[in-house]
């Protein structure tokens, strides 16, 4: 796995577009820190950029690569290395590379302007969910790949995921929370947060900028639960079964496939 690992990452990292996605970043948040001297107004900003864009090019610029190097994998295949060393690698070297870039696109520009800020929970915490993201949606990515061949279909399922998930639920979870207004909906709305990562880390940065009180008596609900020790563990565990399950299932996937 290691060597699989090396390959990838090295691979992706000396490539145009990797850099060009970490140049943006650098733009995008040395851009705001420059025109704005309020750290908490650039880390608003920054979670509506990472909110949409990181699932949404972990997705396609995933897909693009393990599909560019099936026919790679299928040499190594044929080789004396385990499927499950082979597919773990390539995620790890995936996710590595484009994680790394965010975070470099994120802390070079604020070691620059505003050093003080680079431990401060709401920086730490953008730059953890840009990482969590980053990781399922590439997990997401490789498992499309290994279940469809069709290109076309692969990409096109993957874009309906990263849609839903980033826009289409936020406004089925408006409509659940009008059409229930007259019923105790606080533990539905706490349920359906938790079962979208992308939500999951759009709240948790709400919270950490103390913006909780313009979501009203529903805020009250969420600052509650999310300011817990429990709240914290249910959120972690949440996070770990959106990693872990879908890659079981990609594991599991590229064990019974015959290539």
């Amino acid at each position: 796995m290691n060597k699989v690992f090396k390959y990838c990452f090295l691979d992706l990292i000396r490539s145009r577009w990797t850099l060009a996605y970490g140049l943006f970043f650098i733009l995008s948040s040395g851009g705001l820190l420059y025109l704005s001297g309020d750290s908490s107004k650039v880390v608003v900003s920054l979670m509506n950029v990472i909110i949409l864009l990181v699932p949404l090019i972990s997705m396609i610029y995933g897909m693009m690569y393990m599909y560019q190097v099936r026919d790679y994998v299928e040499i190594l295949l044929a080789q004396p290395i385990s499927r499950k060393s082979i597919f773990g690698g390539y995620i790890l070297g995936l996710s590595a590379a484009l994680s790394i870039c965010v975070v470099l696109g994120l802390l070079i520009p604020l070691l620059f302007f505003d050093p003080q800020q680079i431990f401060q929970a709401q920086w730490l915490m953008l730059i953890g969910i840009s990482v969590i993201l980053t990781i399922i949606f590439c997990i997401l990515a490789s498992f499309l790949v290994l279940k469809h061949e069709n290109r076309l279909k692969g990409f096109g399922i993957g874009l309906f995921i990263w849609l839903f998930l980033a826009v289409i639920y936020d406004g089925l979870f408006l409509v659940i929370l009008v059409a229930f207004e007259a019923y105790p909906v606080e533990q539905m709305a706490l349920g359906l947060t938790l079962a979208n990562p992308v939500d999951m880390g759009r709240v948790l940065l709400i919270f950490q900028l103390d913006y909780s009180a313009l979501m009203g008596y529903t805020g009250a609900i969420f600052e509650k639960f999310f300011g817990t020790l429990q709240g914290t563990v249910i959120i972690g565990f949440a996070y770990l079964l959106w990693i872990g399950f879908p890659s079981w299932l990609l594991l599991r996937k590229a064990q019974l496939k015959d290539f």
